[in-house]
């Protein structure tokens, strides 16, 4: 019924053929454009992922309480302003706010200490974030 209403133009026998083609290529990009919606192709499987692990990798943690360490270390021998630049960066305010509670004329200033402190804070650490293994 639906070929007859929709290509009812098509009156010859030798005309089916590339006609069929032509909705059968129509219909397998629609299932394939259907697929990448849905995600198919990019799913991967639940056997292949890797189950997370509850307990704490000893390792991991003790590389984790060992930078702990060396970081409050370092914060204690930074200057006053430093250390209340971070506070500040650490309760969640932004480069305004801070510019506002530690009363600075520009902005710019507040960018340059905050660079300052933390390349300060870099040296102390020893020059990396992390320790090399």
């Amino acid at each position: 019924m639906l070929l007859h209403e929709k290509y009812g133009h098509v009156t010859r026998l030798e005309e089916l053929v590339p006609l069929s083609f032509q909705i059968l290529r129509f219909k397998m990009i629609s299932l394939r454009r259907k697929a990448a919606r849905h995600g198919e192709y990019s799913q991967v499987s639940v056997d292949e992922l890797p189950l997370a692990d509850s307990r704490s990798n000893p390792e991991q943690e003790a590389q984790r309480r060992q930078t702990m360490e060396r970081l409050s270390k370092a914060l204690e021998q930074l200057g006053e302003r430093c250390r209340e630049i971070f506070r500040l960066k650490l309760e969640g305010k932004n480069f305004p706010q801070i510019q506002a509670a530690l009363g600075a004329a520009s902005i710019n200033t507040i960018y340059t200490w905050d660079f300052r402190c933390r390349q300060q804070l870099l040296e102390l650490m020893g020059g990396a974030w992390e320790v090399e293994r």
